[in-house]
Parts: C-alpha cells; structure tokens; sequence
C-alpha cells in the first residue's frame, strides 16, 4: 500500500491549517484552524473489509515537568511517548480518500462527539482527553481529529505519523467510547497490509 497526502508530502512541515495551535508572540501559542489533512490511499490487498486510520505524535515528551515553562527548554534526550491525535475506524473497503476538513474545521473546546462519525465511520478519543482533563474550559472528549500542538519549548521537532491499515473484518469489535491503544488491540492478527506518512511540526519559533 501507499499513503499520500495534498496536504503536505513525507517528512515535510503539516501546513498550520492542519494544527491545533499556532506560534503567537505574546502568549507563544494561539489556536488555529485544526482541520484534518487530505489523504489518499492505493494498492489496498484483496480481501480488504475496512480500513482505520490513526495518527499519533510520536515525540512527546515523558515527564511534564518542564513542559511551557517560561525560561527552561525541554531537553532533547528526554524519554518520548505517544500521544494519539487521531482515530478512525471502520472505513468501508470501497473508499480511498478522504479530503481535507472532512473531519474537522476548528478547534472546538470540549471536545466534539463521538463515536459516531461521517460517511459511515467511527472515532475514538484521542490524547487531548487526558491532556485537557483538569482544564476547567476545555476539558471533555475529544472524539475525532484534533492537530499537532506540542510544546513551544520543545527542543526537537516532532513527527506526527499517519497510517492507513487495511483489515480483513468490517467493523472492529469495540463498543461505545475507545482509544488508540484499543484499536491497536483489536486489529491485531487482522491487518493485512499497512502504510505511513510523516509530517512535522513545532511551536518552538528557534526551530519554525
């Protein structure tokens, strides 16, 4: 299989438009457009029932100990975990692409719905839901697509890894609200055949 994007190409900067915030001078960080990215996939296997697409950041910080915090930076050699961005599954075998926005168009505080979702789809929760949940204004679900936002003194760039996977079943067996490791659980022993697309961001105006 191959994964492509018209919204940025492999290894490439995600256009701000496709993030959640954006450098601001005075506050370091504003909210931006969050609009999922283009993507578009080919040369799925036969036998293909369904597809799942997750996205998830793959340098985020271990310790939050020095995360936005006014004159430290957080070190390169810091331990990195997942954060998951996005995840949508039972994507019908007949569909190939999915364009930009389709998903989501703002940042919407709380969260937005779920798990039900357009064109016949379903979405998990994604990271923003921990992240957010001592947040008095924005804390809630986060179904669905939410953008890159890491942290403005990270000192590396991070890379947000989007990946199509075709299944051999039509639908997952989850029930009601689920996240990226749960589809990961689930899929196993189903995944046919599978392929990535690397895009980066920061919010570090060193490293922009």
């Amino acid at each position: 299989m191959k994964l492509s994007s018209q919204s940025f190409t492999d290894q490439a900067r995600i256009p701000v438009r496709h993030a959640f915030g954006k450098i601001e001078t005075q506050m370091h960080v504003a909210l931006s457009d969050n609009a999922n990215p283009h993507l578009q996939w080919e040369g799925a296997p036969a036998g293909t029932k369904s597809f799942v697409v997750i996205c998830h950041d793959r340098d985020v910080p271990s310790s939050p100990e020095d995360v936005n915090q006014e004159g430290r930076e957080i070190a390169s050699d810091l331990p990195r975990i997942d954060f998951f961005h996005w995840v949508l599954v039972d994507i019908p075998a007949a569909t190939h692409e999915i364009a930009a926005g389709a998903y989501s168009h703002e940042v919407s505080p709380r969260g937005k719905g779920g798990p039900i979702a357009p064109f016949d789809t379903r979405q998990g929760v994604n990271d923003y839901t921990n992240w957010f949940a001592s947040d008095h204004d924005m804390r809630g679900d986060y179904f669905g697509y939410d953008g890159p936002c890491p942290p403005w003194n990270d000192s590396i760039l991070h890379h947000y890894v989007f990946t199509v996977y075709a299944l051999d079943q039509d639908f997952l067996p989850l029930e009601g609200r689920f996240t990226g490791p749960d589809v990961l659980a689930a899929m196993s022993g189903h995944i046919l055949d599978q392929a990535s697309l690397t895009g980066i961001y920061t919010l570090n105006p060193r490293l922009a």
